[in-house]
């Protein structure tokens, strides 16, 4: 594994897009009380049901702790496909803390950013995130992957979106929150973001997801499906807090093009109809610890079903039940039109959503060309 501390702006490397292929992918098993309620027995279980379903299309990196080890390693013990290793982190998120990677077709590299818990002393989401920070490098230490150091540039897997051909997709209110980058204006950011990830242009999306805790990641609003096309969470309910929020990053992309010049084919894909919010029995079961965020009872969830997971053949749709089967319904419908080809998977994420995130949140692609 080699540092890269500094790079050329043209080195071929980029980030290619979710939907090519994987050599694998990087999840971390759950036990923060403050985030998985009832000691995370819920989350286990779906999180299992998650790592199953990707394992049949691809090698999943499974990362645990101490506490963790015994019980990932019983889950898995039969499942080649599953490779567990221990690294100490804080929580699950393994989208903002685990690696970014970028690839010149041939060779793949890694990307450290700084992870300061999605707003450090301003309004990050807790207090202590030294082993999230050190994630990354620990990773791509045990693949043996050289890497490019961009610390101190803040920014988690969640806030960027690429198609591969050059288009990076981020949001406003995330990575210009005063929280991230605060000394860098939008054009160095964009400069910053086209540098490491071999982008020509950022779409630069006003908005994400009502009440979405990480000042509104890209990821759980929008998300590339193809070239010049992505899913746009969506509402037709005017009434709704979102509805302004959709609307403003629908106009956005409907007056923009890629960095080919293409302009953006638009699927709109429905939030569920009926928000999901934080139960009594829900708030029951968290531990909060001094300096974390906490949550009340009715808080309503940032609950999207654009934050799905492409692993190599298959999605991994969210699915919310309860009131909201017909909501469900519709989404699977709509991404086996939008995404041909490929095999739609639902999983009931109640479970995922009340640590703040979703499937995406909990997953972070390894492209080609990776694994030795």
């Amino acid at each position: 594994m080699i540092k890269i501390s500094s790079l050329p702006k043209n080195d071929g490397f980029y980030m290619p897009s979710e939907y090519s292929q994987h050599d694998g992918t990087i999840l971390i098993f759950p036990e923060r009380k403050g985030s998985w309620p009832h000691n995370a027995v819920p989350a286990v279980k779906t999180f299992t049901e998650i790592i199953n379903a990707i394992s049949e299309d691809e090698k999943v990196f499974l990362i645990v702790s101490d506490n963790t080890e015994e019980k990932a390693k019983e889950i898995f013990s039969e499942n080649e496909n599953i490779i567990i290793t221990k690294i100490p982190q804080d929580d699950a998120w393994a989208r903002d803390t685990a690696p970014t990677f970028v690839t010149d077709g041939k060779n793949v590299r890694g990307i450290n950013w700084r992870f300061n818990a999605w707003g450090g002393d301003f309004d990050g989401l807790y207090k202590d995130y030294d082993k999230d920070d050190k994630l990354a490098v620990s990773f791509m230490d045990f693949i043996d992957c050289d890497y490019y150091d961009a610390s101190p540039f803040v920014l988690e897997g969640g806030s960027i979106h690429s198609d591969g051909e050059g288009t990076i997709m981020t949001t406003e209110s995330c990575l210009l929150s005063a929280g991230r980058n605060p000394d860098l204006s939008k054009e160095e950011i964009s400069e910053t973001l086209c540098k490491y990830l071999g982008g020509e242009k950022v779409l630069w999306l006003p908005r994400g997801i009502y009440n979405d805790e990480t000042n509104e990641h890209v990821d759980n609003v929008c998300a590339f499906v193809g070239p010049a096309e992505v899913v746009l969470a969506w509402t037709d309910d005017e009434t709704d807090p979102q509805y302004p929020l959709s609307k403003a990053c629908y106009d956005y992309l409907s007056s923009e093009t890629d960095a080919k010049g293409r302009k953006i084919t638009i699927h709109k894909l429905p939030i569920p109809k009926t928000p999901v919010c934080v139960s009594k029995e829900d708030m029951e079961g968290y531990v909060f610890e001094e300096g974390e965020d906490v949550r009340d009872v009715g808080e309503r969830l940032a609950a999207s079903y654009v934050n799905f997971y492409f692993s190599n053949n298959s999605v991994i749709l969210p699915q919310f039940s309860g009131e909201n089967e017909e909501s469900d319904k519709l989404a699977v419908s709509i991404m086996e039109k939008v995404c041909k080809g490929r095999k739609i998977v639902p999983i009931k994420a109640r479970n995922i959503i009340v640590g703040g995130g979703n499937i995406h949140c909990i997953t972070q692609q390894i492209p080609k060309g990776v694994l030795k």
